[in-house]
């Protein structure tokens, strides 16, 4: 396959040569366009304007900090955020991206906040005039991080970025703390540097194959790797223009999404599962007469073990429109290596393969043979890129896996970050593994469970998640979509399966959210439920009826019983802000006796 060269413009060696040159030869281009109610109001910015306010941002950070200094980001998703991440790549400060609490709801996310504050020990906190006046108060009572020095970037004064100065920058120099989503594990700080940065974007240009001409629209959050990084980079990178939106904008209205791809000719967008699907479930054919996909040739799909089914159904609704089966992109990438880590050719339609289910319970690797087996269809997350290396190893052993054993996925190359920022012995474990027979290495244990067939790699699951029960395994998203499936008041992606440990071993537990639209029956000593409740619109379930109805469908489909299922309100489930469900963070409130269910 032909690639450009590392970079898309000679002589750049980072990315702050590439858009001070983007500046200087294409100044009146467009760069980036936000969407600010999600549909119709944007606020666009060219080459030229954005790299006068990062300049000056820039200007003002150095005169406030040294050269290695971290700065927490506190932005909503728009062009404000942008600016003030590559104010501190221009800068030199370290870049600590994180979601912003919401004024709302700021003492339940706080914990998480001071857990990367506490960790990043940022000298500088960045964020808008209207964010300072509703949480700095709140930050400034926390005795450990009261010090910070906080800026509001919307107030910087353009003419500053003639007080910018260049600074030279390394390879190895951290670009910013990319703090991991937090679905296994508390967040930890992933050092990326300019290198990794840099040559991450030249793998997602060359295997997109984007060019000037392409057009991007991204609803992603923007704090961590795909959004970031895919949605936001990866343009600047290339030069093509990008249209964000903020996630909350799609999650309320999914239409505005498509309809953007539509409005603006998109060629390259795309998300989690759970997006696809949302569209099919939420977009009205109505809505749907309005859209024209045809333009849209690489839809992405990554952050979670890809489902066969959602990209037929989403296909299948959206064919009308233009859309084409073969614009899917199943990927594979973590932040540990920056982002993209496995992807396919363009062109290329996705790889489903069929395998016996019983096999891979044993973690064997067995085709299916269509003797009437039950089997599991599995979408492949493209090759190895070049420069990097995919080996599959035992993570008790050490020792490579045979080519029909599930392992653990283990990544070399030059995107690999070199570690979590002042984690030293976390570092070593993940980033510095050797492979016990061969000795080769170093590599990174990504945490992910799969396989290599034909040079195609398949995730099956998080090692950490892996439910095994009687020595069988079990993937938590294949109980969680049978569970899903067994009644139609349980919503799609929010549930939760794990295992605890109990006097009789490790048990099955279910968390599953019931749609808004459903009350409990109450029971014959129950009066609270009054007419002026507005039960018309509600309907009332008997929840013995539910639990009852999903046990059964996981004994038929799993052979497994269930310990306990809590039904919970729409909204319980823990999740990243990019929508992963975190089965850790639930299992952790189920047994603090913190999920509060439906009573039976």
């Amino acid at each position: 396959m032909k690639g450009p060269i590392l970079n898309p413009i000679a002589d750049c060696s980072t990315l702050v040569d590439i858009l001070r040159w983007r500046a200087q030869h294409q100044p009146e281009r467009q760069a980036l366009t936000f969407l600010v109610d999600g549909e119709t109001e944007e606020v666009s910015i060219t080459y030229k304007l954005l790299d006068k306010q990062v300049k000056a941002i820039a200007a003002k950070l150095q005169s406030a900090g040294e050269i290695g200094d971290r700065a927490l980001l506190l932005y909503p998703p728009g062009l404000e955020f942008v600016t003030a991440y590559l104010g501190c790549l221009y800068s030199g400060i370290v870049a600590v991206p994180i979601y912003p609490p919401h004024p709302a709801r700021l003492e339940k996310m706080m914990p998480k906040v001071l857990a990367v504050t506490n960790d990043a020990k940022p000298s500088i906190a960045l964020t808008t005039s209207s964010i300072l006046d509703k949480i700095a108060i709140s930050f400034r009572q926390k005795p450990d991080i009261d010090t910070m020095c906080w800026l509001a970037t919307d107030e910087v004064v353009k003419d500053l970025a003639e007080k910018w100065q260049e600074w030279e920058i390394s390879s190895d120099g951290i670009a910013f703390l990319q703090y991991t989503s937090g679905s296994t594990t508390m967040p930890r700080g992933v050092m990326v540097s300019h290198g990794n940065l840099m040559y991450n974007l030249y793998l997602i240009q060359r295997y997109y194959e984007h060019s000037p001409d392409s057009q991007g629209v991204i609803w992603l959050p923007p704090y961590h790797d795909m959004g970031l990084i895919g949605g936001i980079l990866q343009p600047l990178y290339s030069g093509f223009p990008v249209t964000l939106m903020s996630p909350v904008a799609f999650l309320q209205r999914p239409f505005r999404w498509l309809k953007a791809i539509s409005r603006f000719k998109a060629t390259t967008s795309g998300g989690p599962n759970f997006a696809y699907d949302l569209c099919v479930r939420r977009i009205t054919a109505e809505q749907r007469s309005a859209l024209d996909l045809s333009s849209w040739d690489v839809a992405f799909n990554g952050a979670e073990p890809i489902d066969h089914e959602i990209l037929e159904r989403f296909t299948e609704y959206f064919a009308p429109c233009g859309f084409r089966y073969e614009a899917f992109y199943p990927c594979y990438g973590l932040a540990e290596a920056t982002l993209m880590v496995s992807g396919g050719f363009k062109a290329d339609r996705p790889i489903i393969k069929k395998f016996q289910l019983s096999a891979l319970e044993q973690n064997k690797v067995v085709m299916d043979t269509g003797n009437n087996e039950s089997t599991r269809s599995l979408v492949g997350c493209g090759q190895t890129m070049p420069g990097q290396k995919i080996v599959i190893v035992d993570p008790v052993s050490l020792t490579l896996c045979p080519a029909d054993e599930i392992g653990e996925i283990w990544v070399s190359g030059p995107s690999i970050a070199p570690g979590y920022w002042n984690r030293q012995s976390e570092t070593a474990h993940t980033f510095k593994a050797y492979v016990a027979d061969t000795k080769e290495g170093p590599f990174l244990r990504t945490g992910d469970l799969g396989f290599l067939k034909d040079g195609e790699l398949f995730v099956t699951g998080r090692l950490k998640d892996l439910i095994i029960i009687d020595g069988i395994n079990h993937y938590p998203q294949d109980v969680e979509k049978t569970v899903e499936q067994s009644h139609n008041s349980l919503r799609v992606s929010c549930c939760a399966a794990f295992s605890i440990n109990t006097d009789q071993g490790e048990q099955l537990v279910v968390a599953a959210e019931v749609d808004h639209r459903y009350l409990p029956k109450p029971s014959l000593q129950c009066n609270d439920i009054t007419p002026d409740r507005k039960l018309t619109h509600r309907v009332l379930l008997d929840v013995k009826e539910i639990v009852k109805t999903i046990r059964k469908a996981v004994s038929e489909y799993h052979d497994l019983q269930v310990y306990d299922i809590i039904l919970l309100k729409a909204g319980s489930i823990p999740k990243t802000s990019s929508g992963k469900i975190q089965r850790h963070a639930c299992k952790a409130r189920y047994l603090a006796g913190t999920l509060e269910g439906w009573e039976e």
